[in-house]
């Protein structure tokens, strides 16, 4: 871990030419910068008269121009203000100084430590490797949820997409995630969530045992789009720096859904037409790009686990960004808003729910039981209205009748008071207990 003197030591003096280029144009966010050739990507800092210069990101170029978007906002933004480049275009910093910390889109802390210090740089896009670098999943992720790990297992290496509405439960289910699963690193991305979310993850998880192997990437809904999807990108890219060193990550993305929206905000920005509800093809295929990045690497033995949440706007599970995730990614977890109403905590529709790696994973026996429990399950709510109504004849229906006499038992199999863990193994022998052993 380096110290502030040791970077000064190392750092390297730049004698070349001051450059700078001028504020001409300031049009809904969108700044027009001439006199300056940036990269995309870059970062740059405005001057403000005497206060603190204002940090924008290249994010495209035109007729001799450079188009920038502010990390912030454009308040005190003044015409002919310089703008300087600054800093590594298209890296951002990892390394073993951000375990244990909290920091925002731009790698500064935001928990009230010590400014972070480390010369190990990561692509901002990530290193893309071959399709083959990428090893099958063949070992189960505990995540400490006992639905999860007995009907939906999932893989060390697996990328799981946690599909809602608002409020029913998804950041509750990662929160269970986040302290049962087993990983050497933890690194949590909350993206345009709410502050008060923010603030309460950070003090339930970072004053614990866990803390050590933690890291909170925390860019709130009220920042600049841009700034978001940096956030995003440095969760991944910590994520992938630890991978490389072979351990094991486990990745918690909250949520994909606002990536997608801050890059659907500069894709119009930048002229993009609106091709799927609003959504231009720039934005979908940055959640394509940001799940692949996870994943098993057989080069340094390492592996991302990866739960992300998407939001289903309106309870749409057709909507363009659930439809994206749930074809990219290896596996999705359902929850239900009449489950939610119900009192079933957490809400997760079994029946709708898939875990793609699972018959991979564990031996024949448990695909037996889950299958079972899914049957009883999906049996007993398809005919739910007609039980309740009292239009059902018992004996039509052997499967659907031992579904009604099982059905307080297996709802309260599905439940699970929230920051409890019951890890794999006990998950398998309560349902082996609940159905008996097919084995």
């Amino acid at each position: 871990m380096l110290t502030l003197l040791d970077e000064l030591a190392e750092a390297r003096i730049d004698l070349s030419p001051g450059r700078y280029g001028l504020l001409n144009a300031c049009d809904g966010g969108l700044l027009e910068v001439s006199g300056l050739n940036a990269p995309v990507g870059a970062l740059c800092q405005v001057a403000q008269g005497h206060g603190e210069p204002l940090t924008a990101e290249v994010i495209g170029f035109r007729n001799g121009r450079t188009l920038m978007m502010l990390l912030g906002d454009t308040v005190m933004l003044r015409p002919g203000a310089r703008v300087r480049p600054g800093g590594h275009p298209g890296m951002q910093p990892v390394g073993e100084s951000f375990l244990g910390r909290a920091v925002d889109g731009e790698g500064k802390p935001i928990d009230g430590g010590a400014p972070i210090h480390t010369r190990t740089l990561w692509p901002v896009g990530g290193v893309r490797t071959g399709a083959l670098d990428r090893s099958p999943v063949r070992l189960p992720f505990d995540t400490g949820v006992r639905a999860l790990n007995a009907l939906t297992t999932f893989g060390v290496g697996q990328r799981v997409g946690i599909m809602a509405g608002s409020g029913v439960g998804k950041s509750v289910l990662l929160d269970m995630i986040a302290s049962g699963a087993e990983a050497d690193v933890v690194v949590v991305g909350l993206i345009g969530e709410r502050a008060r979310e923010v603030s309460d993850f950070v003090e339930r998880h970072m004053g614990r045992d866990k803390r050590e192997r933690t890291v909170v990437v925390a860019v709130p809904a009220d920042h600049a789009p841009n700034l978001r999807l940096r956030g995003a990108m440095l969760a991944t890219g910590l994520a992938e720096h630890f991978r490389s060193q072979g351990r094991r990550v486990l990745l918690i993305m909250d949520s994909l859904t606002r990536v997608a929206h801050a890059a659907r905000e500069i894709a119009l920005l930048l002229g993009e037409p609106g091709a799927a509800r609003g959504y231009p093809p720039s934005a979908l295929a940055t959640i394509t790009k940001l799940v692949e990045r996870a994943g098993n690497s057989a080069q340094s033995g390492g592996a991302i686990t990866g739960i992300y949440t998407v939001l289903a706007d309106g309870d749409n599970q057709d909507d363009p960004v659930v439809d994206t995730a749930r074809s990219i990614l290896d596996g999705h977890i359902v929850l239900s808003r009449d489950l939610a109403q119900r009192g079933q905590y957490p809400a997760i529709d079994i029946a709708a729910s898939l875990s793609r790696v699972m018959a991979d994973i564990v031996p024949a026996g448990h695909q037996a039981l889950a299958r079972e429990f899914r049957a009883l399950i999906a049996s007993y709510e398809a005919n739910r209205d007609l039980v309740l109504m009292g239009a059902y004849r018992a004996g039509a229906d052997p499967v659907l009748d031992r579904a009604i006499a099982m059905h307080e038992a297996l709802s309260g199999f599905l439940s699970q008071p929230a920051r409890s863990t019951i890890d794999l193994p006990a998950s398998l022998a309560a349902l082996q207990d609940l159905l008996g052993d097919a084995s």
